[in-house]
């Protein structure tokens, strides 16, 4: 059992949450000006580290989404923010392109 912490509702069974994929991934300014590729790029290719790995879950409770900086070895949760925040300064984003 994984325990993840809700910002808002608390420490709860990983069964309350829904994974909704890697955390702050940008859309396009312009997609229209993007080539077929571009837009496979965006809607399908991500980073699948082993280790640090920046995520989105939403709480089935109150339905809020925020991110959340787990290991992906040890299922270890190193943090937890709210949507719109910065990761915390110690984390990098990793298996990230710039």
């Amino acid at each position: 059992m994984l325990l993840i912490e809700c910002p808002w509702c608390g420490p709860r069974d990983d069964q309350d949450f829904t994974y909704g994929g890697e955390a702050h991934i940008a859309r396009p300014e312009r997609p229209e000006k993007l080539s077929d590729e571009q837009w496979g790029d965006y809607l399908f290719m991500r980073s699948n580290p082993k280790g640090t790995h920046l995520e989105r879950w939403v709480c089935n409770g109150c339905r809020r989404w925020f991110n959340v900086c787990r290991d992906t070895v040890t299922d270890e949760i190193t943090a937890v923010y709210r949507m719109g925040e910065k990761p915390p300064g110690a984390i990098k984003k990793a298996g990230r392109k710039s």
